[in-house]
């Protein structure tokens, strides 16, 4: 399958209602409106095929950037391809569910999101962050070290407040991933969370959101998911 026919294949997929959705979150034109589970026939027919995903990606098609990720091999790219897919991903869905989500699945994803976190430009902050999400929602405890989650999570409590905005979310959304998935520093989350309390999230021409991550990590104490690991993390 060659890059033309995967963007008619896009295309027949595509709605008006998911199209709306997706700009109302940041994304522009060119996109279709694909939902990502309507991707799944189309990537058991490619599978993994890196040359195709770079030529998807390139396209600058929201669809076909997204679908780029679900056939990419992780583990063929360099960290000069991940800063430049990052280059091109110009809203979050781009950076934390393709560029941050593909990163994850590779061998170098802790040292490349550890530079992201501290370049100080939001999107490769929030992508950062969010790497270690799927990171730790993931893989076994043992292959973080205790002591750099830790400190990553004094690094929250200290600046989380004043981050940039998207950047704010993916630092709640790891405190709130360390305390669900990773138990070496369950309690320290916890009291973490505690401290911090509510972080609020200011939105263009929207009202603000309030993040709560202790009580996020309660439920799912109250619920036994307390050490919970995703089987995958690509769709």
């Amino acid at each position: 399958m060659n890059v033309e026919i995967v963007m008619q294949e896009l295309e027949a997929l595509g709605n008006e209602r998911m199209k709306k959705i997706y700009i109302s979150n940041g994304a522009h034109e060119p996109l279709f409106g694909v939902a990502t589970g309507a991707m799944k026939p189309l990537k058991k027919k490619i599978k993994i095929n890196q040359p195709l995903a770079e030529e998807l990606y390139a396209t600058g098609n929201y669809d076909a950037m997204y679908f780029a990720g679900v056939i990419a091999d992780p583990k063929a790219m360099t960290e000069a391809d991940y800063d430049r897919w990052m280059d091109g991903a110009y809203f979050y869905m781009l950076s934390d569910f393709v560029v941050a989500v593909t990163l994850s699945e590779s061998d170098i994803a802790q040292d490349v999101a550890d530079k992201w976190i501290s370049s100080g430009e939001d999107l490769r902050m929030s992508a950062g962050w969010s790497c270690y999400c799927w990171l730790l929602g993931n893989r076994p405890d043992v292959e973080f070290s205790e002591n750099k989650i830790s400190e990553m999570l004094d690094w929250v409590k200290n600046t989380i407040h004043d981050a940039p905005e998207r950047t704010k979310i993916s630092m709640n959304n790891f405190l709130y991933t360390v305390g669900l998935s990773y138990l070496p520093l369950h309690e320290k989350a916890v009291e973490t969370a505690k401290e911090l309390g509510i972080v609020e999230v200011k939105r263009d021409k929207k009202k603000s959101s309030f993040l709560n991550a202790y009580e996020r990590i309660q439920k799912d104490v109250d619920k036994g998911r307390i050490g919970f690991k995703r089987k995958y993390v690509r769709c």
